[in-house]
């Protein structure tokens, strides 16, 4: 389930991050889903750049049935609680596991979550912790950080275009569409 470019396991209380983002608290207010939805979209992003799997975890709430995992990429898995367990001891239950697991030489354990009693029970299991603030914080500049690099890319593809010859872009186009230039 950890991907060979994992350097670490984020498992993230996914209600309790979307409390603590205005614009989530916002969706949720419109629709679960929609808040559920988005933050998985965002999720999806982050934990390829930052190499972390993210277990992202909902809990069992509306639904009747056992737990189920949804793996949405190689970095993103959506854990559902079953009934009567809560996200938070679905989050502890895999730390104490992880105690015993041989990932943990590998690997390192962190949890999201503002929640100050289950971030105590949890670091007690030798994970580490990240408020929810942080977590979006790092989400934000991780973000920006992306656009930053687009738009770089994007400049230095502009001035060798200006650089080229009309002739030499025509070539240099039909090469990358394996077109011939006869």
């Amino acid at each position: 389930m950890v991907h060979p470019t994992i350097d670490a396991i984020l498992l993230v209380d996914g209600y309790n991050i979307i409390g603590a983002c205005p614009d989530l608290r916002q969706a949720r207010d419109r629709s679960l889903e929609d808040a559920r939805h988005q933050l998985t979209e965002t999720l999806m992003g982050y934990g390829p750049v930052r190499a972390y799997s993210v277990w992202l975890v909902f809990d069992a709430y509306g639904a009747s049935g056992p737990a189920t995992v949804d793996k949405m990429t190689d970095h993103l898995h959506i854990h559902y609680t079953p009934l009567g367990q809560t996200a938070d001891t679905y989050i502890e239950k895999q730390c104490a596991d992880f105690r015993y697991d041989v990932r943990r030489f590998e690997y390192r354990l962190i949890v999201a979550t503002s929640d100050q009693t289950q971030r105590r029970m949890v670091i007690g299991y030798g994970a580490e912790c990240m408020s929810a603030q942080q977590l979006l914080t790092d989400i934000a500049a991780q973000q920006q950080q992306v656009r930053r690099r687009k738009k770089s890319r994007q400049r230095s593809s502009a001035r060798l275009s200006k650089a080229l010859d009309p002739v030499a872009l025509q070539r240099l186009s039909q090469m990358r569409y394996g077109l011939s230039g006869k």
